[in-house]
């Protein structure tokens, strides 16, 4: 029985996603740890899929029981979540109007013209530009957009930054954690950690009530990525909290289940260190497994780091969640243009 039953689902994932044995990152690392990767980033036809995905099939329910024609969220200008929030409204055959805020310190001339923004614009989403700085909480321009939809004559509704503090923001990767126990019943092994970025939480979040129903949360190990991580452990524990909740877990999360790492972050939120462009290129030219700079190549320096200084025992098989994120790359060639 899944924690999941009661709630309905918009199918716009292909349904499971594979899981990779990862053997020449594991070698190359050369930490005594086995590395395998769970290919979120490639779990749908949506406009190159990824994480974001897998929550907002249980938002689009809600979306169309509530009568809206519109679907309103934010991001910065590359964001993978307003990306996929223009699918999903071109999918159910809604408008969207996404308003992308300057995150990020980065001034590649044509930032705001490629990857997921040009994907965005593509797929008739209204693209908003607006020069606010990074924040994941409730945004202005996020509440004006809504009311302008209104003034329009049109139905908003209302997705977060990530849909992360929406109601049903967790509960996809409640289903995330369901699925890693089956296909480890077909593997005949369980997986000793899980490693994913954190940034506004609900992915995160969601896997910790998951795996907290298998008595495992604690070995989710976030990888922030935001730089402001006392404010995405405040708001991940409120999302823990009401996705605990509301698929009816039966007892509260414990502070030690919640395990957020803060020392890969920096410089800022979007900006990779060399560190960070040094696993990118890595995980690139070991398995043709491509990240980005913002989330994934991030967490991904995590887990090498953290393989490498003995944070996993040997032995270890360590599960590395790929939330997609991909044509951000674009956004940043002046870093990658010589590989």
């Amino acid at each position: 029985m899944s924690l999941l039953d009661k709630f309905e689902r918009y199918p716009l994932t292909f349904g499971k996603t594979a899981i990779e044995h990862l053997p020449r990152l594991t070698e190359a690392v050369g930490a005594g740890v086995e590395f395998y990767a769970k290919r979120e980033d490639c779990n749908s036809g949506l406009a190159f899929g990824g994480n974001k995905l897998r929550k907002l099939e249980y938002i689009v329910p809600d979306a169309i029981a509530s009568g809206a024609d519109t679907l309103v969220s934010i991001g910065g200008v590359q964001s993978n979540h307003t990306r996929m929030v223009a699918a999903t409204a071109a999918k159910i055959g809604m408008k969207a109007v996404v308003i992308q805020e300057k995150w990020v310190p980065h001034y590649d001339a044509v930032y705001d013209r490629v990857g997921n923004i040009m994907l965005t614009r593509l797929m008739g989403a209204d693209s908003r530009l607006v020069e606010e700085g990074f924040d994941i909480g409730i945004r202005k321009s996020w509440e004006d957009a809504i009311q302008s939809v209104k003034n329009a004559g049109g139905k908003p509704y209302a997705i977060p930054a990530g849909a992360s503090v929406h109601k049903f923001g967790g509960l996809g990767y409640v289903g995330f954690a369901e699925e890693v126990a089956e296909q480890e019943a077909e593997l005949g092994f369980k997986f000793d950690y899980i490693v994913v970025c954190v940034v506004t939480g609900s992915t995160q979040g969601g896997m910790i009530v998951g795996f907290a129903a298998q008595d495992r949360a604690d070995r989710v190990i976030g990888i922030d990525a935001s730089g402001t991580v006392e404010q995405t452990r405040a708001q991940l524990r409120e999302i823990v909290d009401n996705t605990a909740d509301l698929v009816g877990l039966g007892r509260k999360i414990r502070e030690d289940e919640i395990h957020i790492n803060p020392d890969y972050a920096y410089p800022a939120y979007g900006v990779p260190s060399e560190e960070t462009n040094d696993a990118i290129r890595l995980a690139a030219k070991t398995e043709a497994m491509i990240t980005d700079p913002v989330y994934e190549g991030k967490s991904m320096q995590g887990m090498i780091d953290l393989a490498k200084k003995g944070f996993f025992p040997k032995g270890s098989r360590v599960l590395y969640a790929h939330l997609g994120g991909a044509p951000a790359l674009n956004g940043y060639s002046y870093y990658y243009k010589d590989g």
